[in-house]
């Protein structure tokens, strides 16, 4: 690999576009422990100045990499330029807890909990599973309550991580929000909302195959290839100066008007990144927002957020709608609690219900394949539906990050990670049976 590629990788793997693809850890077969790998166990980016081999810097290191990673998460605005996502001026919503009493009990029930990993005979506890998946903060809400939440790694309660490609999601559910309510028109071609985008293969695309991710774009992100597709993307979005001779697209969109087709829109489910990234032009130009500023306008100020989340930009500050996403923990609790509530923050309607219940329905899981750990999932307006007994769904994003909606338990899960290795088919096995493990234990106690 060329050294002006790996420069780009970390810029990438930050960007969260490696859910299917090469995992960006290093090839170690046994990396260190979640304890040992910790960032203040490390002692990365300690002392005034750090020392010289605790430095993580950008560009020239390789910041995204295990374990750097473990404390990058906490700190990609130090790496990359950002828009804030605000939560306005008013007071947050209060969420509720036990007496803290109840609070330690419900902590130690929840982590002597036991469940059998997939493909496995060996059970295991819920806390062993939190560091075995590399947790950095969780919190579990039932009925409404904190019944669960804790920190580790580059987490406190008052900092912010990167949720990768959950991002998706909120973008995904920004424009269910608008086709909800007339603004978007999901049965249009891309090119009638987006007519600059010319000859490119989404412009035949409906804005619902570009929702659900069934459009028949190429991109490849194989990350072995110097010339996929991937690398082009990352040089076009890339915040830094482009180099002297430099002929290619500048920025997320410009990138997105030379897409070329790839198969039939409408046949299958591909998860490409790029597809996040025309629904938030799509978003935009219907609204006159940039996202960010429709997330704190739709989200995070009638949610009563307590911290301003941020989002990446590219050399023009177009935010990264497939990715750039860094939030509390909180925060996003509050999120997966309008899901459950289907758009409901205390008594206010804060987006129509139907939005929810389109989601929560799902795709069509005849056009989903290749995720082995999801056997019976599907997608839909850039989130993920699991079909269990439960009717869970989530929103997913590389190295472990989630909010996991369970309605039938009346549960929402959030869990942010920096496991190393960025695909979550490595983490899936634990964490899913433990959620589900979760689940009935709040719904029978």
């Amino acid at each position: 690999m060329s050294s002006s590629i790996s420069k780009l990788l970390p810029l990438v793997t930050a960007a969260g576009l490696a859910l299917s693809g090469a995992s960006f850890a290093t090839a170690q077969t046994a990396p260190l422990s979640a304890q040992d790998s910790d960032p203040r166990v490390m002692g990365w980016m300690q002392g005034f100045p750090p020392p010289p081999d605790k430095l993580i810097t950008q560009p020239d290191s390789n910041y995204f990499s295990f374990p750097k990673l473990r404390w990058s998460v906490c700190h990609l605005r130090e790496f990359l330029p950002t828009e804030d996502i605000s939560r306005g001026l008013g007071a947050p919503a209060p969420l509720d807890y036990p007496t803290p009493a109840a609070f330690a009990e419900l902590r130690q029930q929840i982590d002597a909990l036991t469940f059998t990993p997939m493909n496995s005979d060996t059970p295991m506890t819920w806390e062993e599973s939190l560091y075995a998946n590399y947790t950095d903060g969780i919190m579990i809400l039932h009925e409404g309550e904190v019944v669960y939440e804790r920190y580790f790694g580059c987490l406190e309660e008052d900092g912010k991580h990167a949720i990768m490609s959950m991002t998706k999601s909120i973008t995904g559910l920004l424009g269910e929000i608008l086709v909800a309510e007339g603004v978007l028109d999901d049965s249009l071609l891309v090119r009638d909302v987006i007519p600059e985008i010319g000859d490119s293969a989404f412009a035949t695309a409906t804005v619902r195959e570009v929702m659900d991710m069934t459009t028949g774009v190429q991109y490849s992100e194989n990350y072995s290839d110097p010339n996929a597709d991937i690398w082009v993307y990352s040089r076009a979005a890339s915040p830094l100066p482009k180099p002297e001779g430099y002929d290619g697209p500048d920025g997320y969109w410009e990138y997105l008007q030379e897409v070329k087709p790839e198969g039939n829109h409408g046949d299958a489910f591909h998860y490409k990144t790029i597809n996040s990234d025309m629904l938030g032009w799509m978003i935009s130009r219907v609204t006159g927002k940039a996202v960010t500023d429709l997330a704190s306008e739709r989200l995070w100020r009638p949610m009563g957020a307590e911290q301003d989340a941020y989002q990446t930009v590219d050399g023009k500050g177009v935010p990264f709608a497939g990715g750039g996403v860094t939030a509390g923990l909180r925060d996003l609790g509050r999120l997966g609690m309008l899901m459950l509530n289907e758009g409901k923050s205390g008594e206010t309607q804060v987006f129509p219900a139907e939005v929810v219940r389109k989601i929560a329905a799902g795709g069509d899981p005849s056009r989903f394949s290749g995720f082995a750990t999801i056997p019976n999932g599907s997608y839909t307006s850039q989130w993920w539906v699991f079909h269990n007994d439960h009717g869970a769904y989530a929103a997913r994003g590389v190295h472990g990050q989630t909010i996991y909606v369970d309605p039938t338990a009346r549960m929402v899960l959030v869990r942010l990670a920096s496991y190393p290795r960025a695909q979550n088919g490595f983490i899936d096995p634990t964490s899913l049976p433990a959620y589900q493990a979760v689940a009935q234990f709040l719904m029978e106690r």
